[in-house]
C-alpha cells in the first residue's frame, strides 16, 4: 500500500495553497492530494452561475505568496480560478494531485501511526497511507446545496435551477425569472442576469445587509506605481485586513449606528427606486450573518432600471406559472431559482475512525480553529466568516508546517490536541444564517479560552499561529 507523509484531501483554492505551504516549508516531506473531482478549483471550477465572483477583495483572498496582479479587487469567478490553476502549475502543485479519487473514510491506527485513508476512483475503492491527513475539502456538501420545503415547486411549468448545479443551457433571454433568497449568490445573480432577462426579481424572506464598493482600488492602482510589486502587495494586504476588522468591529460594537449607516448608504445608492424599509432593513444586527457585497452597486443600478425588483414576503405555494405570497401577491415567472444556500457538512463529509472508536465531530473541540480534540495527526482548513476565506487558510497551513517540522525535529511519530477545558462551549461559527444553524448539532465546537477558541480576527491569530507555543495543550508521542 502507498504510504505518503501528508494526505490534502482537496485541490480547491486551500488544497492548493497548502501543497505550495508544504512543499516549501517541509521540503523533506512527501505530499499527494486527492480531489474528487477531475479539475482543480474547488468553488471556482463547480459553481458557473452568471456573474459569479468573489465577496472578499483579491489583496487578501489571494495567496500572500503569488500576489494577484490583476486590475480589479473583486474578481469575477472565471479570473479567480484561472489564478488558483495557474499557482498550481507554476508551484509544481498540480504533479502532486490525482483527480477522480474521492474519499470516503479515513481510519487511524495508534500502533502503526498511521492514517489508513479509503477513497473512490472510476468506481474502484483505492486506499493509501499518511501519516498526517489534512482535510481542505471545505465545509460544504459537492453533492447536494440546500432546498427547503416549498410547496408546489413541482408543479412549476419552467426550469427550476439551483445555482449550485446551474446548466449550460439555460435560456432567460426575454423571460419573466424570480430568484429566491436573499444572500452573496441571489445579490450576483439578479444584477449579471437583470441584462437579457425581461424582468427579475429577487424574492426574499428577509433581507440582508448590503454594502457597495468599487471593483478597483484606486489605493493600490496607485501605490503600485510607487513601489515593488511584492512591497506594494504587502500593503495592500495589510490595509485592506485592516480595514475590514475595524469595519467588522464597529458593526459589533455599535451596531444600531452600523445598521442606521448601511441603510442610509443603500438609500443614496438607490436614489429612491426601491424602499429601504422593509427591502434593505434586516431584523438582526449587522455581521450577526455575513454581509454581502455589491460591487460598484450593481444590483442597486439593476434597481434603478426598473429591470430588476425586489420582493419581500413568505411563499404559500408555487403555482405553474409562478410563485404565490402569504400577503396573495403573486409573481409570474418562467423560471425559477433557489438561491437557497449550501449544506454544511463536517470534515468534507468524510468519516473518521480513530483506534476503532468513530468520530463524531459534534463532540468534538477545535483547537486553534485547525485540528480536532482526541484526533491524532489531523487538521482541517477553515477560513474566516468575517474576512478573505484564504487569510485563515493559509495560516492554518502554516501552523500545520511548523507542528510537523516540530514533531520531525523532536522525533515525534503523533500529536494530538489534549482538551482539558471547563466544558463551556459556543457554537464553532458564530452567524445566525440559515445554514450556519441549520448544521449547528453537526459541526465541532469551540470553547470559551485559547487555544480552544476559534478567533475570527486575522490580526490576532497571524502571532498565535505563527509564533506561538506548538506544545500548548498538545500531546506528543513518539
Amino acid at each position: 500500500m502507498e504510504h505518503v507523509d501528508v494526505l490534502i484531501v482537496g485541490a480547491g483554492l486551500s488544497g492548493i495553497g497548502a501543497g505550495y505551504r508544504l512543499q516549501t516549508q517541509c521540503p523533506d516531506l512527501t505530499y499527494t492530494i486527492l480531489e474528487g473531482r477531475h479539475a482543480i478549483g474547488g468553488t471556482w471550477d463547480l459553481f458557473r452561475y452568471p456573474g459569479i465572483r468573489s465577496d472578499s477583495d483579491m489583496y487578501t483572498f489571494g495567496y500572500p505568496f503569488r500576489p494577484w496582479h490583476g486590475d480589479r479587487s473583486f474578481a469575477d469567478g472565471p479570473s479567480i480560478l484561472e489564478y488558483v490553476r495557474a499557482t498550481a502549475s507554476e508551484s509544481g502543485v498540480d504533479r502532486r494531485i490525482r483527480f477522480g479519487h474521492k474519499v470516503t473514510s479515513a481510519t487511524w491506527d495508534s500502533g502503526t501511526a498511521t492514517w489508513t485513508v479509503r477513497a473512490i476512483a472510476e468506481g474502484l475503492p483505492v486506499e493509501l497511507t499518511c501519516s498526517f491527513l489534512y482535510m481542505c475539502s471545505g465545509y460544504y456538501s459537492y453533492e447536494s446545496g440546500y432546498l427547503p420545503d416549498i410547496p408546489g415547486l413541482n408543479t412549476f411549468d419552467g426550469p427550476v435551477v439551483h445555482p449550485q448545479f446551474w446548466p449550460e443551457d439555460l435560456d432567460w433571454s426575454g423571460k419573466r425569472v424570480v430568484v429566491i433568497g436573499s444572500g452573496a449568490t441571489a445579490v450576483t445573480l439578479v444584477p449579471a442576469m437583470s441584462e437579457d432577462a425581461e424582468h427579475i426579481t429577487m424574492l426574499q424572506r428577509s433581507p440582508s445587509y448590503m454594502i457597495s464598493l468599487p471593483t478597483r482600488d484606486r489605493f493600490a492602482d496607485r501605490i503600485r506605481t510607487w513601489l515593488p510589486g511584492n512591497v506594494a502587495h504587502r500593503v495592500v494586504r495589510m490595509k485592506n485586513v485592516t480595514r475590514m476588522l475595524a469595519f467588522y468591529q464597529f458593526c459589533r460594537r455599535m451596531p444600531n449606528l452600523a445598521g442606521k449607516v448601511i441603510r442610509a448608504r443603500a438609500a443614496r445608492r438607490l436614489h429612491g427606486s426601491t424602499p429601504v424599509d422593509p427591502h434593505f432593513a434586516p431584523t438582526y444586527d449587522p455581521w450577526d450573518q455575513r454581509m454581502c457585497l455589491v460591487p460598484d452597486s450593481d444590483l442597486f443600478r439593476a434597481l434603478r432600471s426598473g429591470r430588476a425588483d425586489i420582493v419581500t414576503g413568505r411563499i404559500e405555494r408555487v403555482t405553474d406559472r409562478g410563485v404565490r405570497l402569504e400577503s396573495g401577491e403573486e409573481l409570474e415567472a418562467d423560471v425559477l431559482i433557489t438561491a437557497t444556500g449550501l449544506r454544511i457538512v463536517p470534515a468534507g463529509g468524510v468519516t473518521l475512525v480513530v483506534d476503532g472508536e468513530r468520530v463524531d465531530p459534534s463532540e468534538r473541540y477545535v483547537y486553534r480553529g485547525t485540528m480536532l480534540s482526541g484526533v491524532p495527526n489531523f487538521a482541517l482548513c477553515l477560513g474566516y466568516t468575517n474576512a478573505s476565506w484564504t487569510l485563515r487558510a493559509d495560516l492554518t497551513s502554516l501552523y500545520v508546517c511548523r507542528l510537523l517540522n516540530h514533531m520531525r525535529r523532536k522525533g515525534y511519530r503523533i500529536a494530538m490536541p489534549d482538551y482539558r477545558g471547563d466544558g463551556r462551549t459556543r457554537p464553532l461559527l458564530d452567524l445566525s444564517s440559515g445554514y450556519v444553524q441549520r448544521a449547528a448539532g453537526i459541526l465541532p465546537r469551540q470553547g470559551t479560552r485559547n487555544p480552544w477558541r476559534m478567533r475570527q480576527n486575522y490580526l490576532l491569530d497571524l502571532p498565535t499561529m505563527r509564533f506561538g507555543r506548538i506544545d500548548e495543550s498538545m500531546a506528543f508521542s513518539r
